[in-house]
C-alpha cells in the first residue's frame, strides 16, 4: 500500500505548512500521554478524524491505523489485562490466569494513548512530502541532524512497509505461498533477511548521498523551493505548544488526575 502522497494532492491540510501538521502531532501525543482521564485520547483522536477526511486521505489513514493499531492494541490487552501487579478485583479466569479489571482499565488508557499517537502522525505522513517538511524545519533555523533525524524517523515506516511488500510479491514470483495466515508467517523468515539487509544497504547509500550534497557543513544551504508559511498558522503552533506545555505541567501538578 502507497502511504506517501502525491504531488496532485491538493486539500486544504496538504497546503498547511509541514511543521503547522508536525505540531499538531506532536501536541495530540504530548496531550494523551500527560493527562490520566482514560477517554481523553479518544477525543484526541475524534479532532484528528475531520482533517483526515477533508485531506481525502481516510482510505489510506484507516487500514493503515487498524493494521498497526489493532494488533498492538490487544498485545497491551493480553499482557495487562492478565499480569497487572497490584489489583484487587477480578473480571474473570481462565485456568490459572485470571483477568484484572485495573488492568483492562490500564490497556485501555494506553491502547487510547498509542491510537491518538498514531493518527497524528499518519495524518502528517499522508498529507506531507518529507523534502518538504526538510525544507520548512531547515528554513526555520533548525539543525541539519535534528532535521535529519526526525525526517528519517518519519520515513522508516513508509520505506519498510515498501520494501517488505516488493520481497513478499518476488517470493510469490518465485512460487512461495504468501496468501493466508500460514502462507505469510511461513514467508516471515525469509522475507526478513533480505529486508534486514536492505535497509542496512539503504542507510549506507543514504550516507554517500548525504556526504555528495554537503550535509554537515557549517554554511547557511540555499533551498530550491520555499515553503509557504502564514502568521496564522506561526500563531496556531504557539497555541498548540502552549496547550502541550499546560498538559505536562497540569500533570506535574497532579491536576485532573
Amino acid at each position: 500500500m502507497d502511504i506517501s502522497p502525491r504531488a496532485t494532492d491538493d486539500s486544504p491540510v496538504h497546503r498547511l505548512n509541514p511543521l503547522t501538521k508536525l505540531t499538531f502531532a506532536v501536541t495530540v501525543t504530548v496531550s494523551a500521554f500527560a493527562l490520566t482521564m482514560t477517554w481523553w485520547p479518544l477525543l484526541l483522536f475524534c479532532a484528528t478524524v475531520p482533517l483526515v477526511i477533508i485531506s481525502g486521505t481516510l482510505r489510506k489513514f484507516a487500514p493503515m491505523l487498524l493494521a498497526l493499531w489493532v494488533p498492538v492494541a490487544l498485545t497491551v490487552y493480553l499482557i495487562q489485562g492478565f499480569f497487572y501487579p497490584d489489583t484487587h478485583r477480578v473480571v474473570a479466569e481462565i485456568g490459572p490466569l485470571e483477568l484484572k479489571y485495573e488492568g483492562l482499565v490500564f490497556a485501555t488508557q494506553t491502547a487510547l494513548r498509542l491510537l491518538a499517537l498514531m493518527g497524528g502522525f499518519f495524518l502528517l505522513l499522508l498529507t506531507t512530502q518529507p523534502g518538504a517538511l526538510m525544507s520548512a524545519m531547515t528554513q526555520r533555523g533548525m539543525s541539519p541532524k535534528t532535521v535529519y533525524v526526525v525526517s528519517a524517523a518519519l520515513q522508516i515506516a513508509p520505506a519498510l512497509t515498501t520494501r517488505a511488500q516488493g520481497i513478499m510479491h518476488a517470493q510469490q514470483a518465485r512460487g512461495l505461498p504468501v496468501t493466508g495466515l500460514r502462507g505469510r508467517v511461513r514467508a516471515l523468515v525469509p522475507m526478513a533477511g533480505p529486508l534486514i539487509l536492505g535497509a542496512l544497504t539503504e542507510v549506507g547509500d543514504r550516507a554517500v548521498a548525504m556526504e555528495t550534497r554537503g550535509f554537515g557543513t557549517t554554511r547557511r544551504p540555499t533551498y530550491l523551493t520555499e515553503v509557504p508559511d502564514t502568521a496564522t498558522q506561526r500563531v496556531a503552533r504557539t497555541v498548540m505548544g502552549l496547550c502541550a506545555l499546560a498538559a505536562v505541567v497540569t500533570n506535574v501538578l497532579g491536576v485532573l488526575r
